[in-house]
């Protein structure tokens, strides 16, 4: 599958699974955590994540993530990559077009800032119950 169609596999599983979960290491011990913004942003898959949230911090210290999300026809996606941080206006701005509500939190007023998370080195399985496994993207 190219990066492509294999982007398009993502990004629709992710839309029709709006809330997914997102994996990082404080120390040595997993963190997991609830989140529902990403966006394919100049050939990279991109999470939104608050700057004074512990999962951004956890990614500085240590870029190594998961996410996964989880369909009800018992499917789930696992994609796996290395953090990397986009802190331009125009990376911020692709985010608030994907997602304007996210404007209403991070902005001059609240004080808050979001951070854009791009992952390298991608790679995305589509997993069943049935013990099937499909290769989306290898790094």
């Amino acid at each position: 599958m190219n990066t492509g169609e294999a982007s398009r596999e993502i990004m629709q599983f992710l839309k029709d699974n709006p809330t997914f979960y997102l994996a990082t290491v404080d120390g040595y011990l997993p963190r997991v955590r609830p989140i529902g913004f990403a966006m394919w942003y100049k050939d990279h898959l991109c999470l939104g994540i608050g700057k004074h949230k512990a999962a951004y911090k956890q990614l500085l210290d240590n870029t190594n993530l998961e996410i996964c999300a989880a369909n009800d026809r018992g499917e789930w996606l696992r994609v796996q990559g290395t953090a990397n941080f986009d802190n331009t206006p125009e990376a911020q701005e692709a985010a608030f077009q994907t997602m304007p509500q996210l404007a209403d939190m991070y902005n001059e007023e609240s004080g808050l800032k979001l951070g854009i998370v791009y992952l390298d080195h991608l790679s995305a399985k589509l997993f069943s119950m049935s013990g099937s496994v499909k290769d989306i993207l290898n790094y």
